[in-house]
Parts: structure tokens; sequence; C-alpha cells
């Protein structure tokens, strides 16, 4: 059995932490927060999160699902909020198909419990300062409570160390001195800033607690993801410069003219909102792709190290929890070959991630344009038609991001289908009306 260090105790790395343990390696995680169990990270992080099939066989693998379904709320579809406050749903499947939004703090500890019972050693409050790949040794030092690095310092050498480390990941910088390692970051121009819907004054949901709301409008949108607490969080997806743009609200009366006349129907909802716009965090959204992730048999990246996504799929947790299943399934195949299976790990993941990157990126314009486009919901409509005339040939892309474990590259290959298919479609003229009647049969060749 191995003696395994893991950097990085946020989702990914709790999750992998049990899966590893349970084969009975030696597992230490190692995070540079306090623990979340006691303190709260306070990181500027996506309050929730979207959980979908992915996330959910994930769940299974370590025995926590139903622990988790205690605390998730089901989303059945899109809730489009026009700019005069009119309601449209928009279902996300059939038969009552939904993602549930998690609390990050709660699945984070529910993982970390669960990890501690399969003898995991957690470590907070301790950062990565340096890696030598080669001798395969990392150095850990204290953080002090004002988080300065301290002089304590100690040196581990375990037989294998996986990164799991986020976005900025520190074992991802030591493999970038490595020759021939690929890597790019890429910003979007949108940054993120989040904002809170309270219960109303007698304790119930201010808007349907069942559906991801959305105020789509055109270059940016605000959604709106329900809590356990009958509160909502909202995430602004704004521009960081140019009109309008967080660079432009920079008073009181400036943020408010702006929501009265873009989200009307949201500003009597959020009597905070003055206060947390200007003191809650505008962060960044990047996509990170890099390889290899692996060096020989002694460190991998897992999860936002290695693949970074923007979160408008609502898949970058769904993804990295896949990553640590297929990993499994892996060591599974190979037992205690680390070479093989951390090679045949990296192989499987990165065309999938690389995919849901790019998916990640078109759902943006869907999300903040398109969904209330009257073109674009007939579109889907006939998606849905002709995913219930032909339901083994015909699969809709979000369903089989969302709803199964189909690879996401091969996703991404039949969406490209789909929409040849949907544009000549669309194309037929009077399509408006007589879309119901369309022999799809012989348009798609289907016996």
């Amino acid at each position: 059995m191995k003696n395994i260090t893991i950097l990085g105790a946020g989702l990914v790395g709790s999750l992998l932490a049990s899966l590893l343990a349970r084969r009975g390696h030696q597992v230490q995680l190692i995070e540079k927060r306090p623990d979340l169990r006691i303190k709260n990270w306070e990181d500027g992080r996506s309050i929730n999160l979207a959980m979908s099939e992915r996330g959910w066989q994930a769940m299974r693998a370590v025995g926590v699902e139903e622990q988790v379904k205690e605390f998730a709320i089901p989303m059945y579809g899109r809730m489009i909020h026009d700019t005069k406050g009119n309601l449209a749903f928009q279902p996300y499947g059939k038969d009552n198909q939904c993602i549930y939004a998690i609390s990050r703090s709660l699945l984070n500890q529910t993982l970390m419990n669960e990890a501690e019972k399969h003898g995991v050693q957690l470590i907070f409050e301790h950062k990565c300062t340096s890696i030598d790949l080669q001798k395969n040794t990392l150095e850990i030092t204290r953080i002090t409570p004002n988080k300065a690095e301290s002089e304590e310092k100690s040196t581990l050498q375990p037989d294998l160390i996986f990164g799991s480390d986020g976005a900025f990941s520190a074992v991802r910088s030591a493999m970038m001195k490595r020759p021939l390692f690929d890597y790019s970051q890429d910003y979007i121009e949108h940054g993120y800033k989040e904002l809170t819907i309270p219960p109303t004054a007698d304790g119930n949901w201010a808007i349907e607690p069942n559906a991801l709301h959305i105020w789509p409008r055109g270059h940016f949108m605000l959604i709106a993801l329900p809590n356990p607490d009958k509160t909502f969080t909202c995430t602004l997806f704004f521009p960081w410069i140019g009109n309008p743009s967080f660079e432009q609200l920079q008073t009181k009366e400036q943020l408010l003219h702006f929501f009265e006349e873009t989200f009307p129907d949201i500003l009597p909802l959020m009597p905070d909102l003055v206060e947390e716009f200007f003191s809650n965090p505008t962060s960044a959204l990047l996509t990170v792709r890099c390889f290899p992730w692996t060096y020989k048999d002694k460190v991998a990246l897992i999860g936002d190290a290695a693949h970074a996504i923007v979160p408008f799929f609502g898949q970058g947790m769904n993804c990295g929890f896949e990553d640590c299943v297929v990993l499994d399934e892996i060591i599974d195949q190979y037992a205690n070959d680390w070479n093989t299976i951390l090679s045949a790990y990296e192989k499987s993941r990165k065309p999938n991630s690389d995919a849901i990157a790019e998916l990640a990126l078109q759902n943006f314009v869907e999300m903040r344009d398109k969904v209330a486009d009257p073109r674009f919901l007939l579109r889907k409509k006939i998606d849905a038609h002709l995913n219930q005339l032909f339901p083994d040939q015909w699969i809709p892309l979000y369903t089989m991001i969302s709803f199964t474990t189909i690879p996401y590259s091969e996703a991404l290959e039949v969406g490209k289908q789909h929409d040849a298919i949907l544009n000549k479609i669309m194309e037929i003229e009077g399509i408006e009306d007589k879309w119901q009647t369309i022999d799809y049969q012989s348009l798609l060749g289907t016996e």
C-alpha cells in the first residue's frame, strides 16, 4: 500500500482522500486554510453549486448520497426573468429530471468527515512551499492566524503526491518547470459578484425555490440558486470594464439606478444590495489547460489543478468528482501499477476536460443571451420533441452532460451533429407553425 499526500482539502481532494483510504492506502490531506468544520472559509468562491449525475455517481462511490440529498434542493429547470418581471419556465429535461443546488461548505464538511472515517490524516493551516519532483519531497510550512508563513517547516516524502489544490496549484507550478509541459490560462472579460435574496418577512422563499433563476441581459446576466435556509445566492456575471461594467458602478446611486433599469423585479427582494455589492469580492473567471497531468508514478494533478473551467455548465465540481471516480475505476483495472494507472487516467480525462471547458464557454452565451430569444426557444422545443420521438437515437446535449455519464468529448461531438441538423430544421419555411407535424424520420434517416 502507498503513502499518499494530497494537497488541497477542497471538494475534490476530500473525495479523492476517501476513495484512496478505502483501498487501504495511508493518506494525508493537507490544506492551507483552517478546518472548515470549525471556521468557515471566506475565500470569495461560490457559496452554492449545481450537482448533476456525474457528481451523484461520486457520492454513491463513497456512500454519502443520502446524507448529501438531505441538504440538496432540486431545480427542475430555468426560470427566466425578463426586464418587465415576466417569468418563463424552461424545464431541464423530462420526467422531472433535475439538478440540485448544494452548499459548497456543507458538502465539503461531509466529504472531510467521510475521509476521516477511513483514517485520512487531515492537516490544516499548512501550505506547500516547495516540491522536488525528482526526490518526491515536499516542504510544508505552518500558516499563522494572520495568514503569514511561520518558521515551522517540515519535509514529507510520500510515495505519491496528488495536486487537488485548485486553479492556482502549487503542484502544477512545480510541474511547469519540467520540459515539454504545456500550460495556458485564459480569463474571460467578465467577473462575478455574489449577492443575496433573504427570506420574506414571514420566513418563506422570496421566489420559486425549485428552479435556477436567470435574468439574461445579452452581454451579462444574474442567476440565483436556492439555499436550505430559504435565502438565494445570486451571482452577477458582468464585464470588468466597458458599458455597463463593474468599473462603472462606483456609487450607491449608480448601482440602484442600474438595478432599477435592468433587474426591476429583484431590487425589492435585495435589502442588502448596496452593502453586499460594495463589500463582497469581485472574482475572476478563467479556463486552465495543461498537459501532462502526471509525472512518472509519483505526481498527478486532479480537478481544477488540471483543468479549471468557467462555471456556465455547472460542471466544474462534477467534472472534478468524475476525475476521482474514473481514477478509482482505473485502479481496479491495474491494481498497484501506478505508472500505468496515472498514464491511463490522464489519457482518459484530458479530452473530456477539454470538451467541457469548450462547452462551458459556449453555454455562457446561451444563458445570458439566447434563453430570451423566441427562435432559440423553438429550437429547444424541437430538440426535446426529437428526443420524445427517438429517445435512444436523439439525446439533447444538456441531458447528456447533466443526466448521464456519457463522456464529455462524446457529448460535444454528438452535440455538433445535432446542431447541424437543427440548423437545417430551423431553415424550413414556416417552421414556427409546423414543427410538430414534420416528418422527422425521413429528415434524420431514422428507421
